[in-house]
């Protein structure tokens, strides 16, 4: 495994303005939102690069799997980086490293992964990802 808390260690990046919402009584992003910025990152790459249609798609990603480690708290107002890199591609699944960084900061205030099981939209079934989203991953 990479060096997960470096941002040079992350392949693709999405900027997140941190909202309003996101703080929490103790006046930082509370932990759970960490796992929506995972969430916007990833899947942002899949429609941006691997042309994931989220509305039309027969294949879509199901999350079955997350974690994430806190190193420094986040507060609303703040500009954040969610870096994303594929840290193990199967033929069904992958599984993403990211990170998240203030803006201009190299340190990730919280890293984890996140694991795509790709399905048949009407099924629910297991199926081989498709081609441009494999390719798009290989990128990353």
């Amino acid at each position: 495994m990479h060096n997960t808390s470096n941002k040079a260690n992350y392949k693709y990046f999405v900027t997140i303005n941190t909202r309003w919402m996101d703080n929490d009584i103790y006046g930082h992003v509370n932990n759970v939102t960490y796992y929506s910025y995972f969430d916007t990152a990833a899947n942002q790459y899949l429609i941006d690069e691997g042309g994931l249609d989220i509305q039309n798609a027969k294949i879509v990603g199901f999350v079955v799997a997350s974690s994430c480690e806190y190193h420094s708290p986040i507060d609303h107002p703040s500009k954040i980086e969610v870096g994303l890199r594929v840290e193990r591609l199967g033929n069904s699944s992958v599984t993403y490293a990211l990170g998240i960084f203030k803006e201009g900061i190299e340190e990730a205030c919280a890293h984890g992964s996140f694991t795509h099981v790709f399905v048949d939209r009407a099924s629910g079934k297991s199926v081989k990802m498709p081609n441009a989203l494999r390719e798009a991953l290989l990128k990353i």
